[in-house]
């Protein structure tokens, strides 16, 4: 994140309700870039769209509720970039950014940084946005060789 320019300003955090650390680390972080000020960015908490070991079959109706919820939020937002990494927040918010881009609302930029520890399969998020994100970007040279269609950016931290 240190590497965004603050052309993207204000800035919004799309995070799930019960991920405090991750809202700890961009209040951190913002903290950091900007000591005193304030406005510049945003924390959104949405619902997860899938849980850490839940069904299947119960991920289609807390997805169907996800994507309720974030559609308002993204359309209000009106993004020029979705930066995402995936696990159970990232969908919805892509979905509605894809939707506004379709409808020739808004183009919005879609790109999808998938995780270190995926070394030789895609996630399900990025196999899902692996046709339609402008830029998926991965972690290591054999992922990138396996799926084409990506960008190995070496690791990130």
């Amino acid at each position: 994140m240190s590497g965004l320019s603050d052309t993207y300003s204000p800035r919004y955090y799309i995070i799930a309700e019960t991920d405090q650390m991750s809202e700890e680390k961009v209040h951190r972080f913002e903290r950091g870039k900007h000591p005193g000020k304030k406005g510049v960015y945003e924390i959104q908490k949405v619902p997860r769209s899938r849980e850490v070991a839940q069904s299947w079959l119960s991920t289609v109706f807390t997805t169907l509720y996800a994507t309720l919820y974030s559609f308002p939020m993204v359309f209000r937002i009106s993004p020029d970039l979705i930066l995402c990494n995936g696990p159970g927040t990232c969908i919805p918010p892509c979905a509605a950014g894809l939707l506004m881009t379709y409808l020739g609302l808004k183009k919005v930029s879609l790109v999808y940084v998938e995780s270190i520890c995926r070394v030789e399969t895609l996630s399900l998020s990025a196999r899902l946005l692996y046709y339609l994100a402008d830029h998926l970007l991965v972690q290591w040279p054999q992922l990138q060789q396996k799926f084409p269609r990506t960008t190995y950016i070496g690791r990130v931290i």
